[in-house]
């Protein structure tokens, strides 16, 4: 079975509140059993557009990657986020 991702880039816009969306997102995670692949961390852009942070994180499948970012409790972390930074999410099937 293919595992599911998300893909998120992010730039925070309000460090302040951005640990706001960090704790808010976090029984979603638990929820839906996710695994981060990558946090934050070093990057160079070699390529295209980038932004400061970019983050994977794996499900077990691809229905539970949209289940967890369609789910009531993301969608109000998600609104917390796009109030302290601008991102770009996909979700990707994987192997």
């Amino acid at each position: 079975m293919s595992k599911g991702y998300w893909v998120a880039r992010v730039t925070v816009t309000n460090e302040g509140g951005y640990p706001d969306y960090l704790k808010a997102g976090a029984p979603v995670y638990e929820k839906y059993g996710a695994k981060f692949i990558v946090r934050g961390g070093r990057c160079e852009s070699l390529e295209g557009l980038n932004r400061e942070r970019n983050v994977i994180v794996e499900f077990k499948d691809y229905e539970t990657a949209l289940a967890a970012y369609n789910s009531p409790e993301y969608q109000a972390a998600k609104a917390v986020r796009n109030s302290n930074a601008d991102s770009d999410v996909l979700v990707v099937e994987g192997i």
